[in-house]
């Protein structure tokens, strides 16, 4: 059986602030249709390497190839505002959400990039410009129910509890249709129950919609569970990579990040 083509592909990547190494001449692939996890201590620049693959970040050096329909793409050389509609979307350590519109605006706005009509042709062909609000605010009903937030639909954002808001971040992600996913830290700050049902979330996305997904998280036993494979950073140097099995036994993982646990 053949295995799955690359989807990325993260070649020689090296970035630096101000002399200081972020991320040095780090290489790995992503599978399509894999978890992949990314761990490390705190300050391991797993954080920098989604700003470099989403565009927020330009490394120094290295390449970010991205398999398009039409060939692999570097990412690298895409204006940030591009990369959405390349397919890929993501969600951030701190939450980053409209906080004084509806669950259900924010889900729109995140539409935005799928969006063909301009505000001129909607006045002229109002009958077009109707279809296609109709097809939008579908989606985003389908994200809603797929979530399970039915019941905030309509609630400011900005006054909902932590968990939920995690939950909304996802659902913009989502709206946007990725075929790429890239979630840094989504259980951050959440309790058990919580993690629990983020976590279902997310395998439901990766097995239902068939979604490619970077998954930065700090909780080893999720991490554990949930990827197919395991990128280890430290001090900006990628020290290993494998299936959860083989990063769980690895030496230099043990000593870097998973020692005390050993």
């Amino acid at each position: 059986m053949a295995e799955p083509e690359n989807l990325l592909e993260v070649q020689d990547v090296s970035l630096s602030f101000g002399g200081n190494l972020a991320l040095n001449d780090v290489s790995f692939h992503v599978r399509r249709g894999e978890i992949l996890a990314i761990i490390g201590p705190n300050g391991a620049g797993k954080t920098s390497m989604l700003n470099c693959i989403s565009g927020f970040y330009r490394p120094d050096q290295g390449r970010i190839l991205l398999q398009g329909r039409d060939g692999p793409k570097d990412l690298t050389r895409i204006p940030t505002h591009r990369i959405a509609g390349l397919g890929i979307a993501r969600t951030f350590q701190n939450i980053a959400l409209y906080t004084g519109l509806s669950t259900l605006d924010n889900l729109m706005a995140a539409r935005h990039i799928h969006m063909r009509q301009s505000s001129l042709a909607s006045a002229l062909y109002w009958g077009r410009a109707q279809r296609e609000e109709v097809h939008h605010r579908r989606v985003v009903e389908e994200i809603i129910d797929f979530l399970e937030i039915q019941h905030i639909r309509k609630a400011v954002v900005g006054a909902l509890p932590y968990g939920l808001r995690k939950r909304v971040e996802l659902g913009r992600a989502l709206a946007l249709e990725p075929e790429l996913l890239l979630l840094d830290e989504p259980m951050a700050g959440m309790n058990v129950e919580e993690k629990e049902d983020m976590a279902r979330f997310i395998l439901d996305v990766h097995e239902l919609r068939g979604t490619t997904i970077i998954l930065i998280e700090h909780d080893m036993g999720l991490v554990m569970d949930i990827s197919d494979r395991v990128v280890v950073l430290d001090f900006g140097v990628k020290i290993a990579e494998g299936t959860p099995d083989e990063i769980r036994d690895h030496p230099e993982v043990i000593r870097a990040y998973l020692g005390q646990t050993a």
